[in-house]
């Protein structure tokens, strides 16, 4: 087998000593296989290593020298930390000195006189090819940009802290950098770099204080696996102030989640924990710091209930399509206009479960485009079910998620779900959600202006909620704002509210876009909205989100009216 060394360059030694002799004798048993430097003395030798630390692979160090002896030279090289790594090998004539030599840093020995030249050359072949293969094992060992342990070593060290320190309570905690993505896109990579080789420097600083190790996961993810501390607070305090001793003028926010020690728990669920509660940290400044505690654990049981319970719940339509009546509020007395669809979950042994505790989930897991799908064809086959029994088709707003704009097939599913129910292509509209617009730009505007060229209607959900911009919006091909129901609330006590309501509606009426508000409850707001101009409204004040054959008297007291 080829040895390392015998495809790299020849290695590069330092020998150190005041005996010319000597230093004769090692560089005839070293020439042939090595690049030999001498230094008559420790300070001399030390010059020459600071020069260039990286040149050396190897120091042969004498220890009764002039000026500085060994143990000094050897004391210096091990507390820098640019030279800490280079072995040494300590000549001397006393072997008394041998004990000294090794409690220093030293990594082999050789006595005096030199008279086996093929053992001291193994020796020093030994010594070269285990440092080697120690900084080998170090490259990998450490994140090259903040220090601490890589991702795999951190949790094989963490397993040995946990099976063979039982005595010692050690806490989980994980560390991120909020909206660490802006950063690198405003700053340039560089300096996200820096903020992480800072980060890693002020968690090693803790960790020189406190019993534990450091890691840096991926990207701004750091965990910290340390005895249990009664203040976290004061670490996230101390981090976070040596961000801004880094740089004050840049916003840099930390968030942490913090798993407690629990007996018996390991450290990679203790790190699933810590990283859960970091997550919901996510955005709220004033509050960054999270602890797993029992809360989140029942939700994390519930979450992978329902994640494992959603093919089944497809399969056997335990699933129900609830509708929202919107009306025209510009017509007396305000007209039926259209319907909102909406998902219910009729889980056999849990119960009636509410959107907000699944719908997110499963966007999250990527699983929301099979509950879409299950929407779009029910709310179809409902259209159709109603324009035979009524005589005419109502239109139903369907979501439309981040996952299903990036679905190739989209266009041809919808056109397909059309032409199968025989509807037509303005019987469904498409609601988008402001974020999905502003996160996803220009793939979004594309795959909106093919839908809205194909026929259907598209409606910017929960607008007023997100960041679009004036310049986006003009360009989006939408027919219809529906106004965030936050504003709603607010418009018959606040009289900002209220000028933003009007607001919303005059870029509606720029845009040449209908709005509808969302989550009217009361006259007043009903009344306002009106007079404002407002188009179409939702909420409280004409239903609750009804089962389909309870929305039927809806439709029926709609036709009786007509009739009269």
């Amino acid at each position: 087998m080829i040895k390392a060394k015998e495809i790299s360059r020849r290695g590069q030694i330092l020998v150190v000593d005041d005996q010319e002799i000597n230093r004769d004798a090692l560089g005839v048993i070293l020439e042939d296989e090595y690049d030999v430097d001498f230094a008559c003395d420790g300070q001399e030798a030390l010059d020459i290593i600071k020069e260039d630390a990286k040149r050396f692979d190897l120091i042969m160090l004498d220890i009764f020298m002039p000026r500085k002896n060994g143990f000094e030279v050897l004391g210096e090289l091990k507390a820098d930390e640019s030279t800490e790594d280079i072995p040494v090998i300590v000549l001397t004539a006393d072997k008394s000195a041998e004990l000294k030599a090794l409690t220093l840093g030293a990594a082999d020995f050789i006595t005096k006189p030199f008279d086996l030249p093929e053992v001291i050359l193994a020796r020093v072949d030994r010594i070269i090819e285990l440092s080697e293969g120690r900084q080998l094992i170090s490259h990998a060992e450490k994140d090259q940009i903040s220090g601490l342990y890589s991702k795999n070593f951190f949790f094989e060290y963490a397993e040995r802290l946990f099976e063979y320190h039982k005595d010692i309570h050690f806490d989980a905690i994980s560390v991120n950098v909020e909206a660490f993505h802006s950063i690198n896109a405003l700053h340039g990579r560089d300096f996200g770099d820096e903020v992480l080789r800072v980060l890693g420097r002020e968690i090693a600083l803790f960790l020189k204080e406190n019993r534990g190790i450091g890691g840096r996961m991926e990207a701004d993810r750091f965990h910290i696996y340390c005895e249990h501390l009664e203040n976290p607070a004061a670490l996230l305090i101390r981090l976070q102030g040596g961000l801004e001793e880094f740089n004050s003028s840049v916003s840099i926010h930390l968030r942490m989640g913090v798993s407690s020690y629990r007996e018996g728990e390991d450290p990679v669920l203790m790190f699933d924990q810590a990283s859960v509660a970091c997550g919901l940290a996510r955005g709220d400044y004033a509050n960054p710091l999270r602890y797993y505690d029992d809360k989140m654990r029942q939700k994390e049981l519930l979450d992978q209930r329902l994640l494992n319970d959603l093919r089944a719940a497809l399969d056997e339509r335990q699933f129900v399509v609830f509708y929202q009546p919107k009306y025209d509020i510009q017509c007396n007395p305000p007209r039926l206009s259209s319907a909102e669809a909406l998902i219910r979950w009729k889980h056999p042994e849990l119960g009636m479960i509410p959107p907000g505790s699944f719908i997110p989930l499963f966007e999250g897991k990527g699983l929301i485009a099979l509950v879409d799908s299950f929407v779009w064809l029910e709310t179809a086959k409902q259209i159709r079910s109603w324009r035979e029994k009524y005589g005419f088709a109502l239109p139903v707003s369907v979501n439309l998620s981040r996952t299903d704009v990036f679905d190739t097939t989209l266009e041809e599913r919808l056109e397909k779900l059309v032409k199968d129910n025989d509807l037509g292509f303005s019987d469904i509209k498409l609601e988008v959600t402001e974020s999905a617009c502003t996160e996803n730009g220009k793939h979004v505007l594309d795959v909106v202006a093919r839908l809205r060229e194909m026929g259907f209607e598209i409606e910017m959900d929960d607008f007023g909620s997100g960041y679009s911009s004036l310049n986006m919006l003009s360009s989006m091909p939408i027919d219809v704002l529906k106004m965030d129901m936050k504003f709603i609330r607010g418009i018959e006590n606040s009289e900002t509210d209220r000028r933003l309501v009007s607001l919303i509606l005059d870029i509606a009426q720029c845009l040449q876009a209908k709005v509808v508000a969302e989550g009217v409850e009361s006259q007043n707001q009903l009344q306002f909205l009106k007079d404002e101009g407002c188009d179409l409204v939702q909420g409280y004040f004409f239903s609750k989100p009804l089962p389909a054959e309870e929305f039927e008297k809806l439709i029926e007291k709609e036709l009786s009216i007509k009739r009269s």
